[in-house]
């Protein structure tokens, strides 16, 4: 329940330290114990324009995050503050304070850049505070943005394809929240009243020409428009006269300015009614342990010199979630076949129906806990895991059954060995007698249930080792004829081989079914991973779709606002969007080891 989570205040979880950023392992282990989904806001700026404050309104509390009161930066790396959702049952709330950009005592801003797109890659809200207005410096302060390219990779390896790597960007950047503090201007355009939303629309709009101060005019807006899904504004008086600033977490709400508290309140109701829970490609909704994952992979990736990268991401999160779901799944084996066999089982069949039963349980458990099997790795491992437990069982049924035989055969015969040994078959006609009290005690052999599919190789074996009984007897047995004995002899024989053939059959009909039963395990597995791929094609073409819609309103408005080149660029993109989707993938080599 999200009630469980309990942290009193925020910790670092990626620490800026001696030029590198280090990830905070007991961050980590707290994020490890969250087990509903994350609904993750990070907020961005330059140092000192209060956004701690705005983060601390949104954990409900008025202290937490170091909010500082002089030109120093604070916050240093990004800080994590989990709350139970306030709206949304059974959801986490993580807040990303992250450290002030371009504070003058760093000297070395590289790690701005890592910060901001680290800040992008994991908020499913991406909050960027500022003060004042939408001017060009607040522009140029922006300048983060236009870096995300050389930052961020959406494929592990675009390869030659006409689709650049950016124009993925929006099928997985946050929402952009552009809080503006201090803001003094009069919200209106043309004389009419506008809302912030409207002034945040015609601060992005672009400027024509092609000289450098176009384009670096261009930039930053374009970069904010085609990357990011969906675009909001706030504006905020300044919250009490400048003298009180300097201790505003100590201020009461009463001692704030009015408009700013209902402007504040605005901003929280809006991102706990919108802000949705962190997904990644293929609806993968993230939990807590999912973004622990994500920020080892993408920290990882830039300490050791690479870029960050969604897909890399998402597959290193598979892997440890698939084999997850390949132990999740066969313990759920294990428990079924614990509570629904008892051995030994009266026919083979009987057990590998229970088996299959259960195997199909599996391979559901399976496919509800993974994603992104590559080449199906995982779910052949499985299958492998189920086959040895299969096989397992059928060695422990064919043992459990000649035990029971082997008891059973004791308890019944055992009187007639005693008799054999005190002589009572040893007079005349004393063969017969014992070849039909034999018959009598094999009838009721037969007749005991559950003996298991040992039940006639063990009699078998059992008869054979007492040969040499019967054939003692006959010979010795005074009232039988020479000829008689012969024909008993040749009896004997005929039975015999008649009990050979019979068996030879069974190891045949045995055989035959194990054979039938890979086959149908081979077709569950086929038929249950076909079923998850045409939903997964169904996800990823929803998305498509999704992010297409985005793409033809941005081309739209870029058209009408003159600028064909740039909507030119987007037609492009989605061309080669719908072209690179639209051939299926298909069930590859998943027989190779089912």
């Amino acid at each position: 329940m999200a009630s469980e989570i309990h942290m009193p205040g925020p910790v670092c979880l990626i620490e800026n330290t001696n030029g590198g950023l280090v990830v905070n392992q007991e961050a980590l282990k707290i994020l490890s114990a969250i087990t509903q989904p994350v609904v993750v806001v990070a907020i961005v700026g330059l140092y000192r324009t209060g956004k701690s404050f705005l983060m601390n309104k949104l954990a409900g509390k008025r202290k937490g995050f170091s909010l500082g009161s002089t030109v120093q930066s604070h916050t240093k790396g990004i800080w994590m503050w989990c709350v139970p959702h306030p709206q949304k049952p059974n959801h986490a709330l993580v807040l990303l304070d992250t450290e002030g950009l371009g504070d003058v005592e760093k000297g070395d801003n590289q790690n701005d850049s890592w910060i901001f797109a680290l800040a992008v890659l994991l908020s499913s809200t991406f909050v960027y505070n500022s003060m004042g207005t939408i001017n060009q410096q607040a522009m140029d302060q922006l300048h983060y943005v236009t870096e995300l390219t050389e930052r961020i990779r959406a494929k592990s390896s675009p390869g030659n394809s006409e689709l650049e790597d950016s124009a993925d960007f929006v099928s997985f950047f946050p929402t952009f929240v552009w809080t503006l503090r201090d803001f003094s201007l009069e919200l209106e355009a043309n004389g009419e009243p506008i809302t912030a939303d409207e002034y945040l629309e015609l601060s992005l709009k672009l400027k024509k020409g092609t000289d450098e101060k176009s384009k670096s005019f261009n930039e930053p807006r374009l970069c904010i428009r085609k990357f990011f899904p969906k675009k909001k504004c706030f504006i905020f008086d300044r919250p009490a006269p400048r003298k009180y600033l300097v201790q505003l977490e100590k201020l009461q709400e009463e001692d704030l300015d009015p408009e700013f508290r209902e402007q504040v309140a605005d901003f929280c109701s809006y991102i706990f009614s919108h802000s949705k829970a962190k997904t990644l490609s293929g609806g993968i909704i993230v939990n807590g342990p999912r973004l622990e994952s994500l920020v080892l992979t993408y920290v990882n990736a830039i300490s050791s010199g690479d870029l960050p990268c969604m897909e890399n991401a998402v597959l290193a999160l598979a892997q440890i979630e698939n084999s997850a779901a390949v132990q999740k799944a066969v313990a759920h084996y294990d428990q079924q076949m614990g509570q629904r066999v008892k051995l030994p089982t009266e026919t083979l069949q009987e057990l590998l129906d229970l088996h299959r039963a259960n195997e199909k349980e599996a391979i559901e458990v399976f496919m509800k806990n993974s994603f992104k099997d590559v080449e199906q790795k995982f779910q052949k491992e499985l299958g492998a895991q189920l086959e040895a437990k299969r096989d397992d069982f059928c060695k422990q049924n064919m043992q459990a059954s000649s035990d029971r035989c082997m008891a059973l055969l004791q308890d019944i015969f055992g009187p007639l060995e005693e008799e054999v040994k005190q002589g009572a078959f040893s007079k005349p006609g004393g063969y017969r007698l014992f070849i039909q009290k034999k018959q009598e005690l094999k009838n009721k052999y037969y007749q005991v249930p559950r003996k298991g599919i040992q039940a006639e190789d063990m009699l078998k074996k059992y008869l054979e080792s007492k040969e040499d009984v019967a054939d003692a007897l006959l010979r010795t047995d005074q009232s039988l004829s020479e000829k008689e004995k012969e024909i008993e002899v040749e009896r004997i024989k005929a039975e015999s081989a008649e009990a050979a053939t019979k068996m030879l059959e069974e190891i045949q009909k045995k055989n035959q079914q194990m054979m039938e039963q890979k086959e149908k395990s081979y077709q569950e597995h086929v038929k249950q991973l076909t079923e998850k791929m045409e939903r997964e094609r169904a996800q990823l073409l929803a998305e498509q779709e999704r992010t297409l819609a985005l793409k033809l309103q941005e081309q739209e408005r870029l058209l009408k606002e003159g600028f064909q080149n740039e909507s030119r660029k987007l037609q492009q993109e989605m061309q080669a969007i719908r072209m690179r989707n639209r051939a299926p993938a298909g069930v590859t080599h998943l027989h190779s080891s089912l």
